[in-house]
């Protein structure tokens, strides 16, 4: 562990740091049919954690949210949406940060500013899989995707905090687009279902499916090629990318 680093934050942190406010990011990315989030796992202990960290005191906390994702992922420009806030009374106690804290001998208090309640707030973010190379940051020692149906040990109520991510991102298909960012550039209609079913959990009729998506107009057509065969090869599609961003900010008009 960098105790320089740590030190400086339990020291000075409450300098620069809104007192009570957190940030915790739960990043998705999709590989081989299967939703993934990253986490770190902190250092010294076989625990994972989401990427999180402090707002600072004169900033936005849109700008923290990304800056914590920069800072300890290495991931930016990426979207990431605020979800939800959690504010349970029980959810602040951070052994971690104890433990860090006796580490500084006389200086350890109990009502130390790190360890009062604090209030989260939620962003979840979706990336695409293959271009990510995540990398742990100087409090952590590793940073890896996990299976969200084998998530290991997470710190507090990380766990509850990704299930509530999954639940809200399931509601916004209803009225937001998905998909870009987590699908190759180009990518068949069925590549696209098969993300949509994997979100929700189900499976979706495919005509319906192909209907409501291109009414969206979301997507450009590329031209058929052939694949060589007997049959052609499905139409290969991409995100109109203007539209797209357009349709995040102001909806869909109509549920999927």
């Amino acid at each position: 562990m960098n105790h320089t680093i740590i030190e400086d934050f339990l020291l000075h942190g409450h300098k620069v740091n809104l007192p009570g406010i957190s940030i915790d990011n739960v990043i998705f990315g999709f590989h081989e049919n299967q939703l993934k989030v990253l986490l770190l796992q902190v250092v010294d202990k076989n625990i994972w954690m989401l990427p999180g960290g402090f707002v600072m005191k004169k900033e936005h906390i849109d700008e923290a949210a990304a800056r914590i994702l920069k800072v300890r992922t290495g991931l930016d420009e990426v979207f990431l949406q605020q979800f939800y806030t959690f504010g349970q009374p029980e959810r602040s106690g951070n052994e971690v940060l104890v433990k860090a804290l006796k580490s500084l001998d006389q200086r350890y208090d109990k009502n130390h500013w790190a360890l009062q309640r604090f209030v989260t707030v939620g962003y979840y973010a979706l990336v695409e899989y293959a271009h990510v190379s995540p990398q742990p940051d100087e409090i952590s020692q590793a940073c890896t995707w996990h299976d969200l149906d084998k998530l290991p040990e997470l710190l507090l109520d990380h766990e509850a905090i990704i299930q509530k991510a999954l639940e809200e991102m399931r509601l916004k298909l209803n009225f937001q687009p998905i998909g870009y960012n987590l699908l190759s550039e180009e990518f068949t209609m069925k590549n696209l279902q098969s993300l949509y079913e994997t979100i929700l959990g189900r499976k979706l009729d495919r005509a319906n499916f192909n209907r409501k998506m291109l009414s969206y107009e979301i997507l450009d057509r590329k031209e058929k090629h052939f694949s060589g065969g007997a049959h052609k090869a499905p139409y290969l599609y991409k995100f109109n990318k203007k539209k797209y961003f357009k349709a995040l900010k102001s909806g869909l008009g109509r549920d999927f």
